[in-house]
């Protein structure tokens, strides 16, 4: 299952109280203090793991605890620290604080890693209390709470290009054509119901990210169909491929629909390189010249025929925007 946002409970552990402590050696009948440090709490900390794509396993543990620092104890012995707790997200993870919407992590970096929650520091011990008039205390430091936090875990997918179309306009069929990816098939709108990516390797080993979004209609910014829950998965893509079919009676007046919804979303959408792709051209006898001021390509997933030049289209735009 695809998961993208979750709420997360993160408690850091509590620091180790210090010991109240004194020397007991033989021949030593007035020994001064002697009480250890607590020791630190577990800290919460996210690292960001490349095999993840879903936020599905802490959407539903919903909480992480971490222990406490264990106390001092005598002959100036230290607690030993609690070990942390690691949560595993996929790239693109952001996480904020329920209450006050503040960012807390952003990580879009492999094997990127924050605290989230820090552990209390352990109490000092009553040795750390003596002075010239006091040179026996009895007070030791208790140790201090660790962070306690109610936390949105958001993923927003960081891909290289990302397919924006219609419902059932090909970008599913492209998108198996061209990775080994294989996301659900058919021919009704709305068959792709959360985002799907696959690696398209090129020459000289390379290659780069594709993202397949749900199909948009009219409307997507504002919560209609699918958009307002995936269109900000488009967010960190560098380059837009917009699909449309060969047999669309308007292709000008579809591209200005999706631009629409995209740039109403997140206006920064507008500065985002992109290139028009005219798919299902074995269902017509001619293709479409629909735009001068935009570059196009126009392809068959069924026959194969202009995949080659898709690829080199989006590589191109990717070294363009390097």
């Amino acid at each position: 299952m695809f998961v993208d946002y979750a709420k997360v409970l993160v408690r850091a552990g509590d620091g180790g109280r210090g010991a109240v402590a004194f020397r007991r050696e033989k021949f030593v009948p007035k020994g001064g203090p002697s009480g250890g440090d607590g020791g630190r709490g577990g800290d919460i900390v996210v690292v960001v793991d490349s095999n993840l794509n879903t936020l599905q396993d802490i959407k539903y543990r919903k909480s992480y605890i971490a222990r406490a620092g264990a106390h001092g104890q005598g002959g100036l012995k230290s607690g030993t620290d609690a070990p942390s707790i690691t949560i595993p997200v996929p790239r693109g993870t952001i996480i904020r604080d329920e209450t006050t919407e503040a960012l807390i992590a952003d990580l879009i970096d492999a094997q990127q890693s924050a605290v989230i929650a820090k552990g209390g520091r352990g109490g000092h011990g009553n040795a750390h209390y003596a002075t010239a008039t006091n040179q026996t205390p009895r007070y030791a430091e208790p140790g201090k709470p660790g962070e306690e936090k109610h936390l949105i875990f958001e993923l927003k997918i960081p891909s290289d290009v990302g397919l924006v179309g219609l419902p059932n306009s090909g970008k599913s069929t492209l998108l198996s054509k061209v990775t080994s990816a294989r996301p659900k098939i058919a021919d009704y709108p709305f068959t792709t119901l959360t985002p799907n990516l696959g690696i398209v390797k090129y020459a000289d080993y390379r290659s780069f990210l594709l993202a397949d979004i749900p199909g948009l209609i009219e409307g997507a910014h504002a919560g209609k169909g699918l958009g307002l829950r995936f269109l900000k998965h488009l967010e960190r893509t560098r380059v837009l491929a917009f699909l449309i079919e060969c047999t669309d009676p308007d292709p000008r007046q579809t591209y200005a629909v999706l631009n629409n919804e995209l740039n109403r979303y997140f206006p920064e959408f507008i500065r985002k390189p992109r290139f028009l792709v005219l798919t299902k051209s074995d269902l017509v006898r001619e293709t479409p010249q629909p735009f001068e001021d935009l570059e196009w390509v126009t392809i068959s997933a069924v026959t194969g025929e202009g995949l080659e030049h898709f690829i080199r289209t989006a590589v191109n735009l990717l070294k363009l925007n390097a």
